[in-house]
């Protein structure tokens, strides 16, 4: 063991007041903030401790208002005791670049914990974490982690402005509470997604409820035009000279053929998304310029019709992890909505590629098309990607299932399809995805 970090395999017991508190904590007996509060508040009575600093990552508290937010992948809050010259927190609106990292004490507190006595004996490869403490004043920290089934959820650390040896009850009641906290933190997170699928199930109930009855209208609009055209068709045929059926034929005979084709549209994109969403093929690795590249290709013949440039600017690299025929057959409806809903006159439709972390940290890819048409405006983007809505010219083919179907697609895989627009300057609509995570050998 390195001479800058306390031995601990020699365990010692535990305080009174720890395992009561464990105890209170385990049986749910208080919310989670109270607990976490109740941590710190038992922590800080060591006269050792200057500053109790709890991370939470993957997991939101219940009350965020006495919590920091850094950059949309952690909460972070601190406890301090009178007078301390430390703070372990960026100061305010320093951003997520100015929070502490610790990378060599890091490691030893996800291996079980780390014991900090002297940041001057910290090691060359430490140089990162000794200037970080260096600079916030820290000499000595204890730091665990909220580990639970592999998933870390975040930290616990204690700190003191003057170098020495912890107490060894310290570092055993900061041991117990660290595991007491992860395991309500694994209870927690259990009920909010019990919680989440219950709300998400009645949405989709609800959805599913809107959509058939949707599908149900538009279905019912052309077929009953059909029905009524042939039904006044049969009618003059019984009754009516030859020559005068032939000028009725002519006459009704394009609304019908109309009809069919808005029935069939409906039908056609009902089918596709049936076959994408039930399709055999698996979650994978997918590449976003091998799959734009299909897409682009399908829609030559289309966009030069229109006169309609496309622009592709894409990250070779950037992998999805999704369903291959799903990412393509969203991309189709976003380019083809691109083209379709262009000025007449044409112009140019944008295909790029952005890595992001979502709110959780998790790495995703973005696929934005980009085009510089007539635009939507507020009230119609906020409706657009409701079943049967659309906002395209009466001469413009489409069943307004598109984005709808997309969006349902994407969230399958764990991403979205959202969209911003202004009148008159055009549309960006993207898809988001997980990025592509290669298995480690």
């Amino acid at each position: 063991m390195h001479p800058c970090l306390q031995d601990t395999t020699v365990r010692g017991s535990v305080s009174p007041e720890a395992a009561s508190l464990t105890a209170e904590i385990l049986a749910g007996e208080t919310s989670f903030d109270h607990a976490i509060a109740r941590t710190a508040a038992h922590l800080l009575s060591d006269p050792r401790v200057e500053v109790v600093g709890i991370a939470l990552t993957s997991f939101d508290p219940d009350e965020t208002t006495s919590w920091a937010r850094l950059g949309g992948r952690a909460w972070v809050r601190e406890w301090t005791t009178p007078g301390t010259p430390i703070s372990m927190l960026p100061a305010p609106g320093a951003g997520a670049e100015a929070a502490l990292t610790m990378p060599w004490l890091s490691r030893h507190a996800r291996a079980g914990g780390a014991v900090l006595v002297d940041r001057d004996l910290l090691p060359p490869e430490g140089a990162q974490d000794r200037d970080e403490l260096r600079r916030i004043g820290v000499q000595a920290v204890v730091g665990t982690v909220f580990l639970s089934m592999g998933e870390m959820f975040g930290s616990l650390s204690v700190a003191s402005s003057h170098a020495g040896p912890w107490r060894d009850v310290l570092i055993e009641d900061l041991r117990l509470l660290t595991s007491a906290i992860a395991s309500r933190i694994t209870l927690e997170h259990s009920r909010r997604a019990i919680a989440e699928a219950i709300e998400a199930g009645t949405e989709a109930q609800l959805a599913y409820q809107h959509f058939f009855a949707s599908v149900g209208h538009e279905l019912r609009t052309p077929v009953s035009s059909i029905l009524g055209y042939t039904e006044v068709l049969m009618d003059e045929a019984g009754h009516s000279p030859a020559e005068q059926v032939a000028a009725e034929i002519l006459r009704d005979g394009p609304a019908m053929l109309r009809a069919c084709d808005q029935l069939l549209t409906v039908v056609d994109s009902l089918l596709g998304a049936g076959r994408t969403l039930s399709g055999d093929d698996q979650r994978q690795g997918v590449v976003i310029a091998d799959a734009l590249a299909d897409v682009v290709h399908w829609h030559r013949t289309p966009a030069l019709t229109a006169g309609v440039e496309m622009q592709v600017d894409v990250d070779p690299t950037a992998t999805a992890w999704a369903h291959a025929s799903g990412v393509r057959q969203v991309l189709t409806n976003l380019l083809g909505n691109a083209i379709a809903h262009h000025h007449a006159t044409g112009g140019t439709v944008h295909l790029s590629t952005k890595r992001l972390l979502g709110e959780s940290g998790q790495a995703l890819v973005r696929v934005i098309v980009r085009d510089d048409g007539p635009g939507l405006d507020g009230d119609q983007i906020q409706h657009v990607f409701e079943p049967f809505v659309r906002y395209a010219g009466a001469g413009t083919k489409g069943s307004g299932l598109g984005l709808s179907i997309s969006r349902t697609i994407a969230e399958r895989d764990g991403g979205a399809v959202r969209g911003e627009s202004t009148p008159g300057q055009g549309s960006s609509f993207w898809l988001e995805l997980p990025e592509y995570v290669p298995p480690v050998a």
